[in-house]
C-alpha cells in the first residue's frame, strides 16, 4: 500500500508532466502521499438547506432548494445581464448572471427543481445570487460526497493552469480509489484508546469528504495529534540520545569559588526562580551527561548571578568557563558586572572582542592555555581558531538566536570533551513555541524579578499631550535622572527613518537647551556609538535620543523614563525589551508610548498589552497569536513550524497532550523497540528517511 503512495504525482490520472511540475513547484506535492497531506483549510458546509425566507444580509454562502420560473435580460452601463426569477415554498430571490448567459439560457429550464448554492447579496429589498452553482436535485441525490465541500489552499498559477478546487478534490479521490482507502496506523493502541482516536485511514477520508462537522473535527483532532506527537517524539529522543551518547565532564565539588562567594559577596538575596534554576543546573552538571540548557528570563531578572554561579561550579572543579554575547557592547557589559561582583575574590577574568589591541590578545591567548584565566568573556572573537582554552568546562551563550548553530558548534571543539553548554535570552518565548523550538533543550525560566525592584509604570499618551509628556521629562531630569527617546527603524525607509530621527533631536534640542542630548543610530561608525553611550553612562548626558540600536545595550541604572515615538510601528516584544531599559535602579521608572490617533486593532492590542503588564511571558502570548510562529521566531527560523494541519498557538493544548505521550512512551521504550510500538516505530523511521519531520533548530 505504501508504495502506490509513494508513486510521483505526474503518473496520477488526470495530471500528467505539465500539471505534475506545477503541483511539485506551486505546492510542493511530489507523490502521491503529499497530495493526500494537502488538506483543505475550511469546509463549506453543504450539509444545510435554507428557506428563502431564512436568509440573513451577511453574504455568506447557503444552499437552497427551488425552481427558475422566468428569466429576464435586464440592460446596464457596460453590456447586460441575466436574471432568473428563483422560487421556494417560502418565497422569492433572484439569480444573476453577468457572462454566459447563452449557455445558461440553454442549459437550465424552468420549474424544475434545482439545488443552487452561492453567495447572496441584499440589494433593492430583494436577495440575489451571482453566478450561483446548480444542480439537478435528482443529480444532487445520486451524488453522495458533496455534504461538507473542502477548500484547497490555491495560487493564481494553479488557477491559471486549471487546477481548480474540483481538480484537486478529483485528484485526490482518484488517490482513495487507487489506495483503497489503506492507510497504515501511525500510533499505538494505547493512545488510540485512551485519546479516543479515530483510525488513520477514517481520519485521512473525513479531513478531506466528512459528511459531517463532528466527523470533521474527530478527523482533524486526530491528524493535528499525530503531527505533533512525532515532531516532539524527535526532539525529546534527540534529547535523550545527547545525553546518552554525549559524555559530559562530571562537576563534584561544590567548593571554595561557589561557596565563599554565596556566604560573603552575594549583593542580595537570591529570589525561589534563581535558587530552582541554579539547582537545574547543578544536577546536570553532575549528572555525567553533556548539559544543554535554555535559561529564560525577563530583562533584569537576574540571570547573570546564575551565570556567574554556574560558572564558579566550573572552576572549583579546575575547568575554564568563558560567556560569548552577540555585540561589544554587551560582552563589555557583561565584562564590568561580573569583575565588579568579583572584586573580592582572586577571580581571573578576562575580556576578548574585537577590538582588542593585538598585544593584548597575544597575553590572552597565552594566559588561556597555560589556564591563568579562569573566565573569558567576549563576542564572536572567542570562535576565532586561535583561542585556546586549557581546559574549557562550560560555555554560556547570551541571546543565542543571534548566533548561527555553525558558530555554537565551534564552542564544542574548544575542548577534548565537550564543555556543558548554557544558553541565555532575556526574550521570553510562549511555552508552545519553546516546546517546538527548543524542545531538545531542558528548559529553566526565571519567572519572578529580584526583590526591590518597583515594576515601570507604562502609559500611552497622544501626539497632541505631547507638552505634558516635555513637562514630565524636566521634573525627572531636575530630580537627576535620565531618558531615553526611542525612534522607529524599518530598514526599507532608512532615509525616512534618519530624517524622523533627526527632526525628533532638533525638536528635543530646542525644547531642553540647558541640557546635553546624546544621539544614537545605525549609520554610526561603532566607536562613535560606543563614545556616545559611554558619555551617557557617565551622566555627561541627559536624554538619550537613538534608534533601536539600543534594544540590547548599556545598563544604565539612572535611566527613569523610556519614550517610544511612534509606538504603533514597533513590534510587541520590541516594545517589551525597549521599556526593559529602564527600571534597572531602585527610582520608580516609567514608559511612554506616544503614537497618532489613527491605530489599526493590532495596534490598539499591543499598546493595550503593554500598560495592562509587565510580565514578559504573558506578552510573548499575546504577540504569539498577533503574529503567528514564524514570524515571531524571525525570517532565519520562519520556516521552521511548516506545519501541514497543526497550528501551535491554536492547538497549543493538543501540543501539550503530544508532548506528554512522547515522553511517556520514550521514558519506557527509548528505543521503540516494545512490540507494541511497532507502527510508532515504523512511521517515525519513515518520516526520519523522508526527513519530513523538520530537523528543528537550537
Amino acid at each position: 500500500m505504501q508504495n502506490v503512495l509513494h508513486t510521483p504525482i505526474e503518473y496520477l490520472k488526470g495530471v500528467g508532466p505539465n500539471r505534475g511540475e506545477t503541483l511539485r513547484k506551486e505546492l510542493g506535492i511530489h507523490t502521491y502521499m503529499d497530495l493526500i497531506n494537502f488538506f483543505p483549510n475550511r469546509h463549506i458546509d453543504k450539509t444545510r438547506f435554507y428557506k428563502i425566507n431564512e436568509l440573513q444580509r451577511n453574504s455568506s454562502d447557503v444552499q437552497l432548494v427551488g425552481k427558475i420560473v422566468h428569466f429576464k435580460t435586464v440592460e446596464q452601463k457596460r453590456g447586460k445581464r441575466l436574471v432568473a426569477d428563483f422560487i421556494d415554498e417560502t418565497g422569492r430571490m433572484e439569480l444573476v448572471w453577468f457572462r454566459g448567459h447563452k449557455w445558461v439560457r440553454e442549459n437550465l429550464n424552468l420549474n424544475v427543481p434545482y439545488v443552487i448554492f452561492g453567495k447572496t447579496n441584499w440589494f433593492n429589498g430583494v436577495f440575489s445570487m451571482p453566478h450561483p452553482e446548480m444542480e439537478l436535485l435528482a443529480d444532487y441525490k445520486k451524488n453522495l460526497r458533496t455534504a461538507m465541500q473542502p477548500v484547497y489552499p490555491s495560487t493564481e498559477l494553479l488557477q491559471k493552469k486549471g487546477i481548480t478546487n474540483r481538480a484537486i478534490m478529483k485528484l485526490i479521490q482518484e488517490v482513495m480509489k487507487q489506495s483503497g482507502l489503506r492507510f497504515g496506523e501511525t500510533l499505538n493502541q494505547e493512545i488510540v484508546q485512551e485519546l479516543n482516536l479515530i483510525s488513520k485511514s477514517e481520519a485521512i477520508f473525513n479531513v478531506h469528504f466528512p459528511k459531517n462537522q463532528e466527523l470533521l473535527a474527530k478527523a482533524q483532532f486526530r491528524l493535528k495529534f499525530e503531527e505533533l506527537f512525532f515532531i516532539q517524539l524527535q526532539l525529546i529522543r534527540k534529547n535523550l540520545l545527547h545525553k546518552r551518547k554525549i559524555k559530559g565532564l562530571i562537576f563534584e565539588e561544590i567548593g571554595e569559588n561557589f561557596n565563599r562567594f554565596y556566604k560573603e559577596h552575594l549583593p542580595f538575596e537570591l529570589t525561589g526562580a534563581q535558587k530552582r534554576v541554579i539547582k537545574e543546573i547543578r544536577s546536570d552538571l553532575g549528572s555525567g551527561a553533556q548539559m544543554n540548557r535554555l535559561l529564560q528570563g525577563d530583562v533584569g531578572s537576574g540571570k547573570t548571578i546564575v551565570a556567574l554561579m554556574s560558572m564558579f561550579m566550573a572552576l572549583d572543579n579546575g575547568f575554564q568557563a568563558c560567556l560569548m554575547a552577540p555585540t561589544e557592547i554587551l560582552s563589555v557589559q557583561h565584562y564590568n558586572g561580573l569583575v565588579e561582583l568579583c572584586k573580592e575574590l582572586n577571580t581571573s577574568i578576562y575580556l576578548l572582542t574585537g577590538s582588542t589591541k593585538t598585544s593584548d590578545r597575544k597575553e590572552i591567548h597565552e594566559k588561556l592555555e597555560n589556564g591563568e584565566i579562569d573566565i573569558l568573556i567576549g563576542t564572536h572573537a572567542l570562535l576565532e581558531d586561535k583561542v585556546k582554552f586549557q581546559n574549557l568546562g562550560l560555555a554560556i551563550i547570551d541571546e543565542q538566536h543571534r548566533f548561527g548553530v555553525a558558530q555554537r558548534a565551534k564552542l564544542w571543539k574548544k575542548n577534548s570533551i565537550p564543555p556543558h553548554i548554557l544558553v541565555m535570552t532575556a526574550t521570553p518565548i510562549p511555552r508552545t513555541l519553546a516546546m517546538s523550538l527548543y524542545g531538545d533543550l531542558d528548559i529553566s525560566v526565571i519567572d519572578e524579578l529580584p526583590p526591590g525592584r518597583k515594576p515601570i509604570k507604562t502609559v500611552h499618551r497622544f501626539d497632541s499631550n505631547r507638552l505634558k509628556v516635555f513637562r514630565f521629562i524636566k521634573e525627572e531630569i531636575m530630580k537627576g535622572r535620565q531618558v531615553y527617546i526611542v525612534y522607529p527603524l524599518i530598514q526599507e525607509s532608512e532615509k525616512m527613518d534618519y530624517k524622523d530621527l533627526m527632526d525628533g533631536y532638533e525638536s528635543i534640542a530646542r525644547e531642553f537647551p540647558d541640557y546635553q542630548i546624546s544621539i544614537v543610530h545605525g549609520q554610526m561608525k561603532p566607536a562613535d556609538k560606543d563614545y556616545e553611550m559611554d558619555r551617557f553612562l557617565r551622566k555627561e548626558t541627559q536624554i538619550m535620543v537613538a534608534t533601536t540600536v539600543i534594544e540590547v545595550g548599556v545598563n544604565v541604572p539612572n535611566a527613569s523614563v523610556m519614550i517610544i515615538e511612534s509606538a504603533e510601528r514597533f513590534g510587541l516584544s520590541q516594545l517589551h525589551q525597549l521599556r526593559g531599559r529602564v527600571g534597572r535602579g531602585a527610582e520608580q521608572s516609567y514608559c511612554i508610548l506616544m503614537t497618532g490617533h489613527k491605530l489599526s486593532e493590532d495596534s490598539k492590542t499591543r499598546l493595550q498589552t503593554m500598560t495592562s503588564t509587565n510580565d514578559g511571558f504573558q506578552i510573548a502570548e499575546v504577540d504569539l497569536k498577533l503574529r503567528g510562529p514564524g514570524d515571531l521566531m524571525g525570517t532565519q527560523q520562519s520556516g521552521v513550524l511548516n506545519l501541514k494541519i497543526a497550528d501551535i498557538v491554536k492547538d497549543n493544548s493538543i501540543l501539550s497532550t503530544a508532548r506528554w505521550y512522547a515522553s511517556k512512551i520514550l521514558k519506557e521504550d527509548p528505543d521503540l523497540s516494545d512490540e507494541k510500538n511497532r507502527y510508532i516505530r515504523n512511521a517515525f523511521a519513515r518520516l526520519m528517511k523522508d526527513r519530513t519531520i523538520w530537523n528543528y533548530i537550537s
